[in-house]
């Protein structure tokens, strides 16, 4: 049942990956309709992006008092209503009280599958996971143009995306009962294998990484270099898209066209990553998975700086393929790394976290941008990367003095990433 139970899983996380890319493709023909101004895209991304940051340092404790089941059943039901209401929507008033509900859904839905699947399933699952995200993203912007070439109409493209959100919800609900029940079919197969001295270490490894009894999980060794590790892992992975087609056409003199399609190779380059990473699993370790994809996308960023166009391209595709595995590895490896009792906690902290670099330093490149020049993007991301890298091989050292633990099938392994 646990296997099949992941179909249900995986199309939540397509469903959350549908909203994503709604407005950036629906906006140019959004904002004459409404009234409004070009730049209040950006308005109603910080609104989103902020309520997401907020569902997901709650995430944890909301996890733990309702359970994933019913936290991503009103989740899902909050993102279906908010895309229904900008169907319905007549003016940016609207919207930007509707974006509210939209990013506080999409928060703690991306938090709590995360945590049931680091706690509950192996690393492929992981990246296959986030891999169907990038299926949601790609179908956002297909369902959109759809409607707008055909309809010439952006309300029937939301209302499409939000019909298919409640039909989610609908499922749900139906299966809600499942997900108490195979997280305890899930918990008896970790004692059949005889995981439960591995797991007693597991959970005593916060006090051996230093935590101090009574205070928050913040204080535990490696935390925070893992929180930066997020940050700047979605920085440079949003900026990379935001930004990449705008250094291809102002410093590198390529075509918007042409441009446009590179950057869909990069996001296509991490969605492809992620499906073939999920069967690397099978026989390489996340700690070396990551770290390979971190040196393989530094490697891209360098061959930014060359000047043939070919390498330019390489080095974006290299660049999402080097993303692929970082982000699901981080994640999954935080339940091994810092505990169970903490990882609903600490994961929605990484959520929260990641979502104040995609924030932040998009925007902040731009005023570098403005200010020197775009040319400084492969600098920009190289640097990013190079955080990163430093962040989580810090991670590495401090956990790698630690004894090792069994994972939940029994095997032995080291604690670190």
């Amino acid at each position: 049942m646990a296997a099949w139970f992941l179909i249900i899983i995986y199309l939540a996380f397509i469903s959350l990956g549908l909203p994503d890319s709604l407005l950036g493709s629906a906006w140019p023909v959004m904002w004459p309709d409404l009234g409004s101004s070009v730049g209040s895209a950006g308005v109603l991304s910080m609104i989103v992006a902020g309520g997401t940051i907020v569902s997901s340092l709650a995430s944890g404790r909301i996890v733990q008092r309702l359970g994933t089941g019913r936290v991503t059943l009103i989740s899902c039901f909050l993102t279906a209503g908010a895309l229904l209401g900008f169907s319905m929507a007549h003016s940016i008033i609207w919207l930007v009280l509707l974006a509210i509900p939209l990013g506080l859904g999409g928060g703690s839905v991306d938090a709590a599958l995360n945590h049931y699947v680091a706690e509950n399933y192996k690393a492929h699952h992981m990246n296959w996971l986030h891999c169907f995200w990038g299926v949601g993203a790609t179908l956002g912007p297909i369902i959109m143009s759809f409607y707008i070439a055909n309809h010439n109409s952006w309300k029937s493209g939301y209302a499409a995306v939000a019909g298919i959100q409640f039909i989610l919800v609908l499922i749900l609900f139906v299966t809600l009962p499942l997900w108490r029940r195979v997280a305890a079919e899930r918990e008896q197969e970790r004692r059949k294998n005889g995981a439960e001295e591995g797991r007693e270490q597991a959970e005593a490894a916060p006090s051996q990484l230093g935590e101090i009894p009574g205070t928050g999980v913040l204080r535990i060794k490696g935390v925070k270099p893992t929180l930066i590790s997020f940050l700047f892992y979605c920085g440079a992975e949003t900026t990379a898209g935001l930004w990449g087609a705008s250094y291809l056409v102002g410093a590198r003199e390529i075509s918007a066209q042409t441009a446009a399609l590179w950057i869909s190779l990069y996001y296509g380059g991490i969605t492809l990553g992620r499906m073939i990473t999920g069967f690397i699993t099978f026989k390489v370790h996340n700690r070396l998975l990551i770290r390979c994809g971190q040196l393989l996308a530094a490697a891209g960023g360098l061959m930014l700086l060359l000047p043939e166009p070919a390498f330019i391209l390489g080095g974006l595709v290299l660049i999402g393929l080097g993303f692929a595995p970082v982000y699901p590895g981080l994640i999954h490896e935080t339940p091994a790394r810092f505990g169970r009792e903490n990882s609903a906690k600490l994961i929605g902290y990484q959520m929260a976290v990641a979502y104040t670099g995609s924030t932040l330093l998009p925007p902040l490149f731009g005023y570098l941008a403005a200010r020197l020049s775009v040319s400084i993007f492969p600098f920009v991301v190289l640097a990013c990367i190079v955080v990163m890298l430093v962040s989580v091989e810090k991670v590495n050292h401090i956990l790698s003095r630690q004894p090792q633990t069994k994972d939940w099938q029994g095997k032995g392994k080291n604690t670190a990433v």
